[in-house]
């Protein structure tokens, strides 16, 4: 985890909130980023780092705004198979399991 997104985690839990620190825990196929990769999800939607841009992190970052919501963390499936990569313009063509941890 780089210095900016674990002053930024710090920096909320200060204030009494928290954030959803979303990684990549498995991946199979073609996939935009791999396993390790971490995206932190600020409550205002706001974001730090990537796991791969497009439409699947736009999945990921709704499914994180929900568990901060609902106070769980959760493991969450992005599929980007080929019927499903090509309607939304996805250039991938794997799965990406992520872990959306509340922190």
């Amino acid at each position: 985890m780089d210095r900016e997104m674990l002053r930024k985690i710090c920096e909320w839990q200060n204030n009494g909130e928290k954030v959803a620190l979303v990684t990549i825990v498995a991946t199979r196929g073609s996939t935009p980023r791999k396993t390790g990769s971490k995206m932190l999800i600020l409550p205002n939607g706001k974001s730090f780092g990537t796991i791969g841009g497009g439409c699947g992190e736009g999945e990921v970052r709704q499914q994180a705004l929900t568990a901060l919501d609902e106070n769980r963390s959760k493991l969450y499936t992005v599929t980007m198979l080929n019927e499903v990569a090509a309607d939304e313009g996805m250039v991938c063509g794997g799965i990406m399991e992520v872990f959306i941890q509340i922190v």
